[in-house]
């Protein structure tokens, strides 16, 4: 019998910890699946989904930097992958691609259950405007913060997620805005660097200034790559987490939707955590 195939397609793809995560739900839930890792060419994402899924393939995880991509290329898409535009999940049922985002239900969950940090009221500095950024605005906006500031490098593209989810915020009532990292004013209770400025040992792209005291500062990175980003926190008085919570969380979604069940995410994470800090 053949044995269920998913993997993770990204550029970069080889520091991603998505086939061992996968491999322990696997073993923790009785399910018999296979998952790796793919590094697809930036001009070769849709034909590198077309290939994996004509090879049997039961669907695959998408990181940087495809997730737009992984929407647009879709037959269908879940209600949160079409607020985002952004997909970071497909499955391949009956000749069909099917998107989700599981980013935000990762993020909240991590923020919430493992960091303790209660969202309501709080003001938050999302930075980045690419798919990362987009899969979480939602979720955020649905945990009734007082304000969720999106800053960019370019204007235009945080405006545009603004845009896209205004109406969800003025149902939330929760403040919304774009702004440049140029023009970036004020300080804030979270947080959170959604750009890839950690893998590419690019530094921070905010000032310390931005940090209330004691806030907490989030890097959806993790390992090696975070490092930089949780020194800097640290030195600025906030405290500062990686994005390993995230990533075993949308990584449990993903493989609820996949296999119909939940895995044991904290026992995961947990096993994860220590690999983890062994290895740096």
């Amino acid at each position: 019998m053949a044995i269920d195939r998913y993997c993770v397609m990204g550029n970069p793809v080889a520091h991603s910890r998505s086939p061992w995560i996968h491999a322990r739900f696997a073993d923790l839930t009785g399910q018999v699946m296979q998952y790796g890792k793919r590094l697809v060419p930036l001009d070769g994402f849709a034909s590198s989904v077309h290939a994996f899924a004509a090879e049997g393939g039961r669907g695959c995880n998408i990181t940087v930097p495809f997730k737009f991509d992984a929407a647009a290329m879709a037959d269908r898409v879940s209600a949160r992958a079409a607020l985002a535009g952004a997909a970071n999940v497909l499955s391949f049922e009956g000749g069909l691609i099917l998107g989700d985002n599981t980013d935000g239900a990762g993020l909240v969950m991590d923020l919430q259950r493992n960091a303790g940090f209660d969202l309501r009221g709080r003001e938050v500095l999302l930075i980045g405007a690419g798919g990362a950024a987009a899969g979480v605005l939602g979720p955020l906006l649905q945990e009734h913060p007082a304000r969720i500031t999106l800053a960019n490098r370019t204007l235009a593209r945080a405006s545009e997620l603004v845009t896209r989810h205004r109406d969800l915020a003025a149902q939330m009532d929760v403040e919304l805005l774009g702004r440049s990292l140029q023009d970036l004013q004020g300080n804030f209770d979270l947080l959170i660097n959604a750009t890839s400025a950690s893998l590419n040992e690019a530094g921070v792209p905010v000032a310390g200034s931005t940090l209330k005291r004691g806030a907490l500062a989030y890097d959806m990175m993790y390992g090696a790559p975070a490092q930089g980003f949780l020194t800097w926190a640290a030195e600025h008085g906030a405290h500062a987490r990686d994005g390993l919570g995230m990533l075993v969380g949308q990584a449990a979604e993903a493989f609820r939707i996949w296999r119909g069940v939940l895995p044991p995410e904290q026992q995961v994470l947990d096993e994860l955590r220590q690999l983890v800090q062994e290895a740096s």
